[in-house]
């Protein structure tokens, strides 16, 4: 299955300053020579997908340096790339107005691949997933739209945005940061939060955007999905089923952060260091890029 990965950072990061007065936030070191961005790209590239556009906008200049540093192999060709995309590449000399409004304009991107499908994931986020099994679940239950979800605490779960589901899996509603937090059937103590990653049908996605833009909407989480599951199948991918190579028995499993707030960098920064960290970043089966160049090349290499 060929699959194009439009890697989603623009984002500006304003809790993080003054860590993002120089870089964009998924630009920011992350526990001695990584990025955080290198989290989203180690796991699309150690999932086999090598197609990836990083979509960039604030400060991008370390954010474009450190990718061709690290991110750049040695046996570049037409599937296997990771490419900087700015605003203005599509001609349109403006700012990107939101996350749905970058992929919009890169949709001569996937038109130019033509893919089986598009992984539209976030850049901020300090994590370890084998997307091919939420590929496989996508096409289990026969999906147009699949939205990584992690099941988090309901009395902790009001600070994220909450994807209420059947107890198929099928998506029935968002709330964004709700007072009462929709809860998981049949888990009652717990509720999905979105992880800001999803899967597209390519011709679903375009068909949703363009209908975006005559409107004038620009999110995926405000405007996009919450339209679509009236429309769509949109299933939640349970990021509790993923299983990763590696994995130490000290890790807390199914580790992810979002890394927003000083406050939660620093508690990620601790959580990765230690004789017993909750997140090892010393996986040999699963590596983090960030100068890996060459483990980075070998693994692109073997996925073709």
């Amino acid at each position: 299955m060929k699959i194009l990965a439009l890697v989603l950072a623009g984002g500006e990061g304003s809790r993080l300053y003054p860590l993002t007065a120089e870089h964009a936030k998924p630009a920011i070191p992350f526990a001695g020579g990584h990025r955080i961005v290198d989290f989203v790209l180690s796991n699309l590239v150690n999932s086999g997908i090598t197609s990836i556009y990083v979509l960039a906008q604030y400060k991008p200049q370390s954010l474009i340096e450190h990718i061709r540093a690290a991110w750049a192999p040695a046996d570049r060709g037409p599937d296997r790339f990771v490419s900087v995309v700015l605003p203005g590449a599509d001609s349109v000399r403006e700012p990107f107005r939101g996350t749905a409004d970058a992929v919009y304009r890169s949709l001569h991107l996937c038109a130019r691949h033509a893919p089986d499908l598009v992984a539209v994931f976030a850049a901020d986020h300090v994590y370890r997933m084998d997307v091919g099994q939420m590929v496989e679940a996508h096409a289990q239950s026969k999906a147009d739209i699949s939205v990584a979800a992690v099941p988090v605490p309901v009395e902790r779960a009001s600070p994220f945005g909450i994807i209420a589901t059947h107890a198929d899996g099928r998506i029935r509603d968002f709330q964004e940061k709700p007072e009462r937090p929709a809860p998981i059937p049949e888990r009652p103590s717990h509720a999905y939060a979105s992880m800001g990653n999803y899967l597209f049908d390519p011709g679903v996605l375009a068909e949703l955007l363009e209908q975006a833009a005559r409107c004038g909407e620009t999110d995926f989480g405000r405007h996009i999905l919450p339209r679509a599951t009236a429309t769509h199948r949109v299933f939640a991918y349970d990021f509790a089923a993923n299983r990763v190579p590696g994995l130490l028995p000290h890790e807390e499993p199914h580790y992810w952060r979002d890394v927003g707030t000083i406050e939660a960098y620093r508690a990620a920064q601790r959580d990765a260091w230690g004789p017993r960290p909750k997140f090892s970043l010393a996986n040999e089966r699963w590596p983090t890029g960030g100068g890996l160049r060459a483990a980075v090349a070998e693994r692109i290499a073997a996925a073709h």
